[in-house]
């Protein structure tokens, strides 16, 4: 009885979700490269590449996978420029609510920088890759990721 009882408050359990556009493996492998220099000197995270479409909700692991399914559902070849047009219907679909419209953005440093250090990880992430602020891509897949 009491393992009935941990399943069924485990289905009620809300995490923090959001949805994240996977790059296509070439561009995972080149951003990567980049991630890893600068988290050698900055510190921080190890996490995949990824474009955040919709940012945190608190949801059931149910409610994230059906808001999931009908916020992407007819949405069938995604590129960089598409998952940005996409983003404001997924992130109404999963009730994220924001005072402004929300960007999808690619994270290449999770750290606790001051702004000095943020200025020379930005100069490092040019010097390393000068043209990572042009990046195009193909969207391989859409993701909904438990953030915590």
């Amino acid at each position: 009885m009491q393992n009935v009882q941990l399943k069924e408050a485990d289905t009620n359990k809300t995490e923090v979700y959001s949805v994240w556009a996977i790059p296509s493996e070439d561009v995972s492998v080149r951003v990567k490269k980049l991630m890893g220099s600068l988290r050698s000197e900055f510190g921080g995270p190890q996490f995949e590449p990824h474009v955040t479409v919709v940012g945190a909700v608190r949801l059931t692991e149910e409610e994230a996978r059906d808001k999931f399914r009908k916020g992407w559902k007819k949405v069938y070849s995604v590129n960089v420029e598409k998952v940005v047009e996409a983003s404001a219907p997924c992130c109404s679909s999963f009730g994220y609510n924001s005072s402004s419209p929300y960007m999808p953005h690619m994270s290449i440093l999770y750290a606790d920088l001051t702004d000095e250090e943020k200025n020379k990880a930005q100069e490092n992430a040019y010097i390393l890759d000068e043209s990572i602020d042009n990046l195009s891509f193909q969207i391989s897949r859409l993701a909904h990721v438990d953030c915590l």
